[in-house]
């Protein structure tokens, strides 16, 4: 007796219609430099022109355990927009802008229906940060995740002019770190953030007065997308340094941009920590150097300019819609030091 593809758990006729059915969010990013009337197996880009000497920049990252919070809730349509800002955040931090995204999407058993929720949220994180989503694997895997479940991960490339790059390697002693405040927890940090909240369906939506909200809604909020914001503010004003607070909170990510011999004080009382930070740390009875290793704390992104400029800087971050607060200031040693 025969035993077919479909009958060891793979069905390739589920492929071709979440295929079809993601399309239409697919061709809602394509950008002027998409080629799509060539190939087939990989997806194909025109380097802009203008540029002297141009040089791609790439990341590559996951939702993580956030991705928990999307089943438990029978929520798909937002966790693709963290699949996109976690790369593309981590791009523009060195002054490149998105060309293109590509998704990696697994599961045990495909559902149409989810993937191209899944992807929907994907497209409006590429439409957000200008990239386009030119190609993707959809993969069926029998007996590898449970029930209900998937992975989604990907990677983004971008481009920049090499006399452009920001590397962090002109800040000195004295120069200004601003914070550009987040839209949550973003992305990272879930492994202890199930810890506290738990995987209880019933209490998760449960309204909570300190949070003004739901607190599923709370942890599901997506990550945001600073591309715009930052691609704008570096026409405008010279940027040493650029940090994307992600897994290590403060502590880990800050000091990626400075060049040796220099660490940074920063100001915990210089804004107002959300709600939600707070609980979470009451939650887990964590000193303050361990929360602001764990979590982006309220503040998404940083970034390090002269003191002449912290002004012209908060303005035009201002003008794009982005809150922003001077968070600290850069001093001859290493590390982060909290004060």
């Amino acid at each position: 007796m025969a035993i077919s593809y479909k009958d060891s758990g793979v069905d390739v006729e589920r492929g071709y219609e979440a295929v079809k059915l993601m399309r239409k969010h697919v061709q809602s990013t394509y950008t002027e430099g998409v080629l799509g009337d060539i190939g087939s197996f990989g997806g194909f880009f025109q380097m802009p022109k203008g540029m002297k000497d141009p040089v791609l920049v790439a990341g590559t990252d996951g939702v993580g355990t956030k991705l928990k919070y999307a089943f438990i809730a029978d929520k798909h349509d937002t966790i693709g927009i963290d699949a996109v800002a976690m790369c593309v955040n981590d791009i523009v931090c060195q002054g490149a802008k998105p060309l293109f995204f590509l998704d990696y999407f697994a599961t045990g058993k495909l559902s149409p229906e989810t993937v191209a929720t899944v992807v929907s949220g994907v497209a409006e994180g590429c439409r957000q940060s200008g990239a386009a989503l030119i190609g993707g694997e959809t993969a069926e895997m029998p007996g590898f995740y449970s029930e209900g479940e998937y992975d989604i991960a990907g990677f983004s490339v971008g481009v920049v002019d090499r006399k452009k790059v920001i590397n962090g390697s002109k800040i000195k002693s004295g120069d200004v770190l601003i914070g550009i405040k987040s839209s949550g927890i973003h992305s990272n940090g879930y492994s202890l953030v199930r810890k506290l909240w738990g995987e209880n369906k019933e209490e998760l939506e449960k309204y909570d007065e300190r949070l003004g909200c739901r607190i599923i809604d709370a942890l599901l909020t997506p990550t945001k997308i600073y591309v715009n914001s930052i691609l704008a503010l570096i026409e405008k004003v010279k940027v040493k340094g650029i940090a994307h607070i992600t897994g290590g909170g403060f502590i880990e990510n800050i000091p990626r941009i400075f060049p040796e011999g220099i660490g940074c004080r920063i100001d915990t009382k210089s804004y107002e920590v959300p709600a939600l930070f707070k609980i979470m740390q009451e939650k887990a009875k964590l000193t303050k150097q361990q929360i602001y290793n764990t979590f982006n704390m309220g503040i998404g992104m940083v970034v390090c300019v002269a003191k002449k400029d912290v002004d012209a800087t908060i303005a035009q971050l201002e003008s794009t819609g982005e809150s922003c607060v001077v968070i600290g200031k850069t001093c001859k040693g290493s590390g982060v030091k909290l004060v």
